[in-house]
């Protein structure tokens, strides 16, 4: 049980640094406190776990509501837990501000006691509804009150300077309300000052509650009692005006260059929570810019989920048939990075069957680390985990945007919950089903949206799937099928492993079925032709098949050279890695004697990097290069770099 309940704060303080955009925070926390299988990842199952539902939709209906579930569950404990006497307190305060200044004490009595007299004041003006019975006590106040602001002004300037400095420090419930037109150099007002009604209620409620540190404004006040209020406050401004005179305090003066609006009722709604002792001109220029970015950074996306046609649409396009179901090995793959320190930037395949996938996104993330800026320890142990997630969002995001054609993507991901009661042919698995589809149409967006689900992909139970559903629904599924020269084509083929459709999906943005460069037509007779269509243009990221040695088939140069120095390797029906860490090894004006390529794959339960010196010298060609003995992998480099000799520097050859 205990662990549970660690889980779920855990769950909760993620949610609200995500919420808030506190990446580093969350980023220290997810190293010091990693995540678990058992840790909850999805908001809408945080809620059901905390049993928010209600307070959640209660809070979505507010005008501004509030963006965490840690402010949701502050806010009605609060609601619930009540407060302290307000009156006790800020007398005690006056007697302790004047036992430290005696020179002050009748100034302070005054400012106190004009504290006081207000509260009494609205307090008669709520008897209306239902306040308690006046006393004897209440009426000399009041009475007292009435005759300070009748004319008597001994000590009033320097009474209302420090009760305007106790306004600035939370102490007082809030600042004097009065029009524009009355006093233009009146200091400005708080971003949202303490409304009439609120005030009102809280005397209705209970007379001698304090005011807190954060308050909401409420709704429903009457016209009649805020002109009434109005009304009193005015003669209470003009009043103060009369016995300041020019004598105005330099602090009250620093505020007089912008005038107080006077409130509407429209105003009353604003739900923004402030902090009392802010400074003035630093909620004014801050704390709206903060709520904005806030608002920026996490916007409504535009959300829908999963239904059936596009399901059976997306099953026909991936297995041929919409009874077709993910198998284990990819229900349960994701991105997860290896946890050996020498291969810290690798990730890790646990069965057969995804590795075109997982080839394709460890070459992207590889390039992200090495070429990209993102980070100067790709190959150290020194690569910490914050790196490696950064480099995975930014590499999904690079993946979706190019299979998009930098237009609209679509992001799966797994809600949690069923989308949709499957029917006919279609055969449930718990994965597609699952699934809600989110729309961006800009790049920031797509990796702000990927950054915040990034643990789906990185270690949730359908990482794999989510990527390639999120391509296929970004290309569009028109668009997919147009890319592939047979129509019926599959994204994944017999026995679960990829098809060359899905590996170029995710390396190139295109489904083509070929890896050689631009068109090809063949004459079917008669005047007819087969198109076949190949890649388009240079790839970052290229290919090298070891079914080009057996002249199965033709990788062209744009696969062949690629702009960095990274191919996916499809060797005997497996997809894994080589890569180079000279960025000029693929410029074709540079020539290098020898030079040392990494190869890594995945399901290879590697244990240290395995380093390769090529001599592109036919001269040190080793005699049985060509026998069966020869490593496939070195059959796929001399498809790149004709009779080259290949040293595996102590490492034992993979056969």
């Amino acid at each position: 049980m205990g662990r549970d309940v660690e889980e779920v704060a855990a769950a909760v303080v993620r949610e609200y640094l995500s919420r808030k955009g506190l990446k580093k925070t969350i980023t220290c926390m997810d190293e010091e406190l990693p995540r678990t299988l058992s840790s909850i990842n999805n908001r809408s199952e945080l809620c059901r776990v905390l049993r928010l539902e209600s307070l959640y939709k209660k809070n979505k209906c507010e005008e501004q509501p509030l963006k965490t579930m840690l402010e949701i569950m502050t806010k009605e404990r609060m609601k619930k837990s009540g407060d302290t006497k307000r009156h006790p307190v800020e007398v005690e305060q006056c007697v302790e501000q004047n036992s430290r200044n005696p020179s002050s004490a009748d100034d302070e009595a005054h400012t106190c006691e004009t504290k006081l007299s207000e509260t009494g004041s609205l307090s008669q003006l709520s008897s209306s509804t239902s306040s308690p019975p006046a006393t004897e006590s209440n009426l000399n106040m009041a009475s007292h009150t009435a005759g300070k602001g009748s004319g008597q002004t001994g000590g009033g300037g320097d009474g209302q300077v420090s009760r305007g400095s106790r306004m600035r420090r939370g102490i007082m419930p809030g600042p004097v309300v009065a029009s524009t037109q009355e006093n233009p150099r009146r200091r400005p007002a708080r971003k949202t000052p303490a409304s009439p009604k609120l005030l009102l209620r809280k005397e209705e409620e209970n007379s001698a509650r304090p005011s807190p540190r954060r308050r909401s404004i409420s709704t429903d006040a009457s016209q009649t009692k805020f002109d009434e209020f109005n009304s009193l406050e005015r003669k209470n401004t003009t009043n103060i005006r009369q016995s300041d005179g020019a004598d105005r305090s330099p602090r009250l003066r620093d505020h007089k260059h912008e005038p107080v609006p006077s409130p509407r009722l429209d105003a009353l709604h604003m739900t923004q929570l402030v902090l009392d002792d802010v400074d003035d001109q630093d909620a004014a220029s801050g704390l709206p810019v903060l709520l904005y970015n806030n608002v920026l950074r996490y916007p409504d996306w535009n959300k829908r989920p999963m239904d059936q046609k596009t399901a059976t649409a997306l099953k026909e396009m991936i297995f041929g048939s919409p009874a077709a179901c993910f198998s284990d090995e990819w229900r349960c793959q994701s991105f997860t990075f290896s946890s050996r320190p020498a291969l810290r930037y690798g990730i890790v395949q646990k069965k057969g069957g995804p590795c075109g996938v997982l080839a394709a996104v460890q070459a992207a993330v590889l390039q992200n680390l090495l070429f990209e800026g993102i980070s100067s320890d790709a190959l150290s142990e020194r690569l910490s985990d914050a790196v490696r997630t950064k480099c995975l969002t930014d590499t999904m995001a690079g993946i979706l945007w190019r299979a998009a054609d930098r237009k609209n993507v679509t992001v799966a991901i797994n809600s949690g919950r069923t989308q949709f009661i499957p029917t006919g042919y279609y055969r449930s698995e718990g994965v597609l089903e699952m699934i809600t589809c989110v729309d961006v149409q800009s790049f920031e967006d797509l990796k702000l949206l990927i950054e915040q689900h990034i643990h789906q992909f990185e270690s949730g139970p359908f990482g794999c799937v989510l990527l390639i559903v999120s391509a296929v629904l970004s290309r569009t599924i028109p668009l997919v099928r147009g890319d592939m020269d047979v129509p019926t084509s599959t994204l994944i083929g017999a026995h679960g492993y990829c098809t060359q459709e899905l590996v170029n999906l995710l390396l190139c943005g295109r489904a083509v079925s070929n890896v050689f460069d631009n068109e090809m037509k063949l004459d079917s007779g008669n005047g007819n032709f087969t198109l076949l269509k190949g890649i388009r243009e240079r790839s970052d990221i290229g290919l090298l098949s070891l079914y080009e040695h057996y002249n199965i088939c033709k990788v062209g140069s744009y696969l062949k050279n690629p702009r960095f120095p990274i191919w996916v390797v499809c060797s005997e029906s497996h997809f894994s890695v080589l890569f180079s860490l000279c960025e000029d090894l693929t410029s074709s004006c540079w020539s290098p004697r020898e030079f040392d390529l990494y190869y890594y794959d995945g399901l290879a339960n590697q244990q240290e990097p395995i380093r390769l010196t090529v001599y592109p010298d036919s001269a040190l060609k080793t005699p049985d290069a060509d026998s069966d003995l020869t490593p496939p992998l070195e059959l796929c480099i001399r498809t790149r770099w004709t009779d080259a000799a290949v040293s595996w520097n102590e490492s034992e050859p993979i056969l």
